[in-house]
């Protein structure tokens, strides 16, 4: 059965299309539905906002690909999502609340099996794989650096999901958080999401470093705080 979202008609072939990306279920429909409309509502505000070529609302608008579609999805939610940036005050609560946290120096030896979200992935059973093989990785740890080479989606794959060693700092925002804000080896028992993905994380070794001032690290405080505040946003 076809879906109508303010006037624009989402056939029922795409609609099975994007069930069976979904990989079945009884809720692949709904869940296909659902996210059909949420894509179409958003885009439907991209004509509002003139952002579609010669500010055509969405009814007149056909896009070459799901790409292009992305993009200007991208768009939207980067001028309706508003985050606002931490002051002074909440900055240093963070930093008093763990001073032990911000230091310099520190190295970490780690690998890791990355799942990777791409446009069009269907995400929830992308986790749920994810979320099979670090069950089972930490019953077995030593299946690890298999797994990565078979499965991963990141070249450190071919050398078992080496990372090597690296400090703070030097990875992405949301990995460098789930790393440094912990102080366990071995697997991490929870599935590290970011801009990328999920990754699955074994800590080999970690290098202790010494403790900074507050200024020394008030723009980094600044930077996971707002990138929290962004990803809360864009849940809503």
């Amino acid at each position: 059965m076809e879906l109508s979202v303010n006037g624009v008609t989402i056939p029922a072939a795409a609609i099975e299309r994007e069930a069976a990306g979904l990989e079945g279920g009884a809720g692949a429909e709904a869940a296909a539905r659902r996210m059909l409309a949420i894509r179409e509502l958003l885009l439907q505000r991209a004509g509002e906002l003139g952002m579609l070529e010669d500010a055509a609302p969405r009814t007149r608008v056909a896009f070459a690909s799901r790409e292009a579609e992305e993009e200007i999805i991208g768009r939207v939610l980067a001028a309706e999502v508003t985050t606002p940036e931490p002051d002074e005050a909440e900055c240093r609560r963070v930093f008093d609340a763990q001073p032990e946290r911000w230091t310099t120096g520190d190295l970490v030896e780690a690998s890791h099996i990355l799942f990777a979200v791409t446009p069009g992935t269907p995400v929830a059973p992308l986790r749920a794989r994810a979320e099979t093989m670090l069950a089972a990785l930490l019953v077995d740890p030593a299946a690890f650096a298999g797994e990565a080479r078979a499965w991963s989606n990141c070249p450190s794959g071919e050398t078992g999901g080496s990372l090597g060693q690296f400090g703070r700092g030097q990875m992405v925002p949301e990995f460098d958080r789930a790393i440094f804000g912990t102080t366990a080896t071995g697997v991490l028992p929870e599935l590290v999401h970011t801009r990328y993905g999920f990754h699955i994380v074994a800590v080999e070794r970690r290098i202790a470093g010494r403790a900074l001032p507050f200024e020394a690290v008030r723009e980094q405080i600044a930077a996971s705080l707002t990138a929290r505040v962004q990803e809360r946003a864009l849940r809503q």
